[in-house]
């Protein structure tokens, strides 16, 4: 149990000032309901064909970690875990999620949970949106379930706290990760928290309406891989069954990864004998992709209906750590036996199509070596390192990088904004960032540990145009790195 409460404690570390700025400039992501990522929780629709993709997009697309994502009246919503509150971020094409500004839609006052905010989702019934969420006192024990409704039809708010959520034989005890599902016409609430299998364990309660918990919570023996956690659970409904997809091990570990259990249409949720294990992880990290610990998802439908997708976090470091776990999302399939078929994580930075019916029109990139899929390059000044070393954590396999106080490496670029993208390590130092000859941003890009593809900078919206933006090594460090060295290696670049 203390390293369930450990790994809880450090889940909700912030990180330092400079970078959580950087990520707040970011913002970006979707957002989705259960079974199946439709709004309200239910069977989905007979899906159409899908559409011509109409661009293409790479991850990540946030910076936090426990995301999850919806499609409603033609834009995406996303929230990830950020501690203080719940924040979330809109755009209509997947693509402009990096670059999306983040809304504060709920902040708990009360004193009991008001601290170490965890993993919201946000479902839509009668015309409200319900957004569950997990929050405590500043201890992990003590973290609880609680929902808030919105006023009216909008998934970002204002919200009013509406419930505490405990099952009456679960009364005071530690629960996180809340998710609903309906299945036969009635709500349930499934979450993490205490029962006979683990510390952080699967439950399933009953729901009277999308606040009111109406009946004990049954334990699910859920397998895993590894004995010390189960949580996440998410849902699609599909082919007859209930599928419920949820995260082992811990967090923090490069093996976390996603397991899967399931019911059928007319069987009882709250009979633990009814629910059938899949065995073997679904979804789990790909040491040649460099993407580890992948899991805490949910799902969402393309914006056609046509195509299911999973939003995940994952890291870029083998290294048990709770920082680095970055928001991605990919398109799922289906199995000839009716299962969801998960695929393996792909790596930060490869070229997906947009979702069915995204309207685009997608960025394009610029690599470090001055290779591009639309107008810009790259050009350096001073002596710069070369090569392939950082392998899967970089893109392209390679990267730049320099100490020389003043060396330099400009980006070209048309377009209304632009994200920089590269490895964080012990190393590093600190760089100045200007674009079109303005004053300098300094960034850090240290790290205690190696970490591939961060988002180090995004400039702010631009007029539409050519541009420039120049990284500047400093030659200064801060007194944990060994060494300043500056690293280049990927561009995003948007075009309206």
């Amino acid at each position: 149990m203390a390293v369930n409460r450990d790994r809880r404690a450090r889940r909700s570390a912030r990180p330092v000032p400079l970078l959580v700025a950087v990520l707040i400039v970011l913002g970006g992501l979707l957002s989705a309901g259960p079974a199946g990522a439709a709004p309200e929780p239910g069977p989905p629709a007979e899906r159409p064909a899908p559409a011509a993709a109409t661009g293409t997009m790479r991850n990540p697309v946030n910076s936090g970690p426990d995301p999850f994502v919806t499609h409603f009246q033609g834009r995406y919503y996303l929230a990830t875990t950020q501690g203080d509150a719940v924040r979330m971020w809109s755009a209509e094409s997947a693509a402009d999620l990096l670059r999306a500004e983040p809304r504060t839609v709920w902040k708990p006052t009360d004193p009991s949970g008001d601290r170490m905010v965890w993993a919201p989702e946000f479902y839509r019934f009668d015309g409200r949106w319900y957004l569950y969420y997990t929050a405590s006192d500043g201890v992990d024990e003590h973290h609880r379930l609680f929902v808030a409704e919105s006023e009216g039809d909008d998934p970002m708010g204002p919200y009013h706290h509406k419930a505490k959520l405990e099952p009456p034989n679960h009364v005071g005890e530690f629960a996180i990760d809340a998710a609903v599902v309906r299945h036969g016409g009635k709500l349930y609430l499934a979450y993490s928290g205490l029962n006979a299998y683990q510390h952080n364990g699967l439950n399933i309660a009953p729901m009277s309406d999308p606040w009111t918990v109406s009946g004990d919570a049954t334990a699910l023996n859920a397998a895993g891989g590894c004995p010390e956690v189960r949580e996440g659970p998410a849902f699609l409904e599909r082919n007859g069954r209930t599928w419920m997809t949820y995260s082992a091990c811990d967090t923090g570990k490069p093996d976390y990864q996603v397991w899967m259990m399931s019911l059928d249409a007319a069987a009882d949720p709250l009979d633990a004998g009814a629910w059938r294990q899949h065995q073997g992880a679904l979804f789990a990290r790909n040491d040649e992709a460099g993407v580890f610990g992948p899991g805490h998802h949910s799902f969402f439908r393309s914006p056609d209906g046509a195509e299911d997708w999973i939003v995940y976090h994952a890291k870029t470091t083998s290294q048990n750590t709770y920082t680095d776990r970055t928001t991605r999302i990919q398109r799922i399939g289906w199995n000839g036996d009716g299962s969801p078929a998960l695929g393996r994580p792909l790596a930060v930075g490869a070229t997906l199509d947009l979702p069915s019916g995204d309207p685009g029109p997608g960025t394009y990139w610029i690599n470090d070596d001055g290779r591009s899929n639309g107008p810009g390059g790259v050009a350096y000044t001073g002596t710069w390192n070369s090569g392939t070393g950082c392998a899967a954590q970089c893109f392209f396999g390679d990267d730049h990088w320099s100490e020389a106080k003043g060396n330099t490496a400009t980006w070209t670029f048309e377009g209304t904004r632009i994200a920089l993208l590269s490895v964080r390590d012990t190393g590093n130092g600190y760089a100045d960032i200007s674009v079109d000859g303005g004053a300098p941003t300094r960034v850090d890009l240290h790290d205690s540990i190696r970490k591939g593809e961060v988002v180090q900078y995004v400039s702010p919206q631009l007029p539409s145009g050519r541009h420039t933006l120049r990284v500047t090594v400093t030659g200064e460090r801060n007194a944990s790195a060994g060494a300043a060295f500056v690293s280049v290696d990927r561009a995003e670049v948007w075009t309206d």
